[in-house]
């Protein structure tokens, strides 16, 4: 089942977030912090004499379009060039390193987690809202505005990628490790792009953009980067049990040879895939919340699916 509120992902406020900011300017000791952070950040990459050119802090918070999953975009604007000049190279070198670092920390500021990201100073940015910690001003600062949002061209986009991200995981439920994971490449890539060229062509309120936020904000994105990580761990493992590995080779390639359409493996099929959906749904609902259950919910909870409804459903 498919639910979204377009609120989640897209909201005009009548200011810019509270606390954070002091009116249009940053708070004091927000800016502090963020730089500290930037700093401790970049010493720890042991470059050298190079020298980043800026701190900038964007994204929704910097603008009046954040919601309660928006995050602190802090960027560290680096000349690429003055490092190496395969620009490719040092930017999956520094993704693979603010990765790293956002995984290890959980820094939040007034309930919002910081999310570092190390930009090529060259790269244009495709923000209305773009502020300089480090000189304590603003780059480009945001208006407030009611732009047009094709509502449902996000919802329609959402769904699609939802059922992509889905269908690598089933690759993986049943343990074709090596598809699952070269499909999850393939659609990290996809949804790369989709986002890129929707901020190239109409900027952070596109429809590619937004659709992106959802994923994000409701870990679809996570669930996809863990497929492609937990895929290549198991393909890398060994002292697996051969004779099971051998029969789920052997009923995955008599799948493979059946042609046409029968009608009973493609019903077969489609149960089976009901099932791991469900799994991980049910998961993904009761996982929601900041509250602690406590007693009497603190027992692990069943993930299987009804057998049949409870009674009295269905009318009689």
């Amino acid at each position: 089942m498919f639910f979204m509120k377009i609120n989640d992902i897209y909201k005009i406020n009548r200011s810019l977030k509270k606390g954070i900011w002091k009116g249009r300017r940053l708070n004091k000791e927000v800016a502090i912090n963020l730089r500290a952070i930037a700093k401790d950040f970049f010493d720890s990459l042991g470059l050298g004499g190079t020298q980043f050119d800026d701190i900038t802090f964007t994204g929704s918070l910097a603008n009046f379009n954040y919601t309660k999953f928006s995050d602190i975009d802090l960027h560290i604007l680096v000349d690429f060039k003055k490092i190496d000049a395969d620009a490719e190279l040092v930017r999956e070198y520094f993704s693979a390193k603010s990765s790293n670092w956002n995984n290890k920390h959980d820094i939040r500021i007034f309930g919002h987690e910081v999310e570092l990201y190390v930009q090529d100073s060259n790269e244009p940015h495709h923000s209305t809202g773009v502020y300089s910690v480090q000189n304590d001003q603003w780059l480009a600062e945001p208006k407030r505005k009611e732009p047009e949002i094709d509502e449902k061209m996000v919802k329609r986009k959402v769904k699609s990628f939802i059922d992509m991200i889905e269908r690598v995981q089933d690759k993986y439920d049943v343990q074709k490790y090596q598809d699952a994971h070269t499909a999850a490449k393939k659609l990290i890539k996809k949804i790369k792009k989709f986002r890129q060229s929707g901020l190239e062509d109409k900027g952070e309120y596109s429809y590619e953009n937004l659709t992106f936020k959802y994923l994000r904000n409701y870990d679809h994105i996570k669930d996809l980067f863990d497929v492609r990580t937990q895929s290549y761990d198991k393909m890398k493992s060994v002292g697996m049990d051969y004779n099971k590995k051998f029969k789920i080779f052997v009923k995955n390639d008599e799948l493979l040879d059946e042609t046409g359409f029968n009608r009973l493996i493609e019903v077969e099929k489609y149960q089976q895939r009901v099932k791991r959906r469900h799994k991980r749904a049910k998961k993904w609902f009761l996982k929601g919340g900041k509250q602690n259950p406590g007693p009497p919910f603190n027992k692990k909870p069943s993930y299987k699916r009804s057998k049949s409804a409870p009674a009295g459903a269905g009318g009689s």
